[in-house]
């Protein structure tokens, strides 16, 4: 009983077995996948592949990585998507959007500024058609939380959270939940191994963001959502308690970030 709350389970690193690796994961016990869009490009293959597989739904948006050679119509476009994908219960979220001020590309100036118009359009698409969002924010927490502050979605996700205590607490007092995942399996990831063992389960959600962030044991092979109920157990670990208990809560955590979950879940 385990909720993937992000894994791109599109990506060519999957080649032709993404449904395959829906079974095994499915096998395993992960009863849903969220599959972020990240580019106009594969709007329909997130969502082709989200129909495919009977534990999959997926998300509209554009990644902060894809906003350099994105236009302007790409945003009309997730817009109208958006609106023609409310009537499928398989959609479920915005995203995956945000910022990155990691890679030294998009870190100059009229690339940030295209980022963050970019990212704020697609808060508004989201507060407008009452959608949570799978915010992305390497080494842009509080940029991040500046435009969260302005243009409140309907919740969502800090997608690989890697902020300090102060900003997760932020992330929460506007409504969103933290998403954990093959990081926190690192011995010398200790902020976020601290942050996963003392944050309200309410609040912490799962995921495996493969094909990357592969946890310790696998490290560095193609990570796989089978990975996350043994995620889940590694996180139990560090609260020292029972891995049911983390799997019931953050079950519950990701329907409360992602309410159309429950529909589909409950089908």
């Amino acid at each position: 009983m385990w909720i993937d709350t992000h894994c791109h389970l599109d990506a060519h690193e999957f080649g032709a077995a993404s449904l395959a690796v829906a079974g095994q994961a499915r096998a395993a016990g992960v009863s849903m996948i969220v599959i972020p869009a990240v580019e106009r490009a594969n709007f329909e293959t997130v969502a082709q592949l989200a129909h495919a597989a009977p534990n999959a739904s997926y998300a509209l948006g554009i990644h902060p990585i894809y906003v350099p050679q994105a236009r302007d119509e790409d945003l009309v476009s997730l817009r109208a998507a958006v609106e023609k994908a409310m009537i499928d219960p398989r959609f479920v979220a915005i995203g995956e959007i945000g910022l990155d001020f990691f890679i030294p590309m998009l870190c100059e100036p009229a690339m940030r500024e295209k980022q963050e118009r970019f990212f704020r359009e697609q808060l508004r698409i989201a507060r407008d058609f009452d959608l949570p969002v799978l915010t992305h924010v390497r080494r842009s927490q509080d940029q991040v939380l500046k435009h969260l502050r302005q243009i409140q979605p309907a919740g969502g996700i800090a997608h690989a959270f890697n902020g300090s205590e102060q900003q997760a607490n932020t992330f929460i007092k506007l409504g969103l939940h933290l998403g954990f995942g093959g990081a926190m399996t690192f011995t010398r990831a200790l902020q976020i191994r601290r942050l996963a063992a003392s944050l309200p389960l309410e609040r912490i959600v799962l995921e495996t963001d493969a094909p990357d962030i592969s946890p310790s044991w696998i490290h560095p092979a193609r990570n796989s959502p089978e990975q996350l109920p043994r995620i889940g157990a590694a996180l139990a670990e560090l609260r020292g308690t029972d891995p049911a208990e983390v799997a019931l809560g953050t079950w519950r955590s990701s329907l409360a970030a992602i309410p159309r979950l429950q529909a589909l879940l409950a089908e």
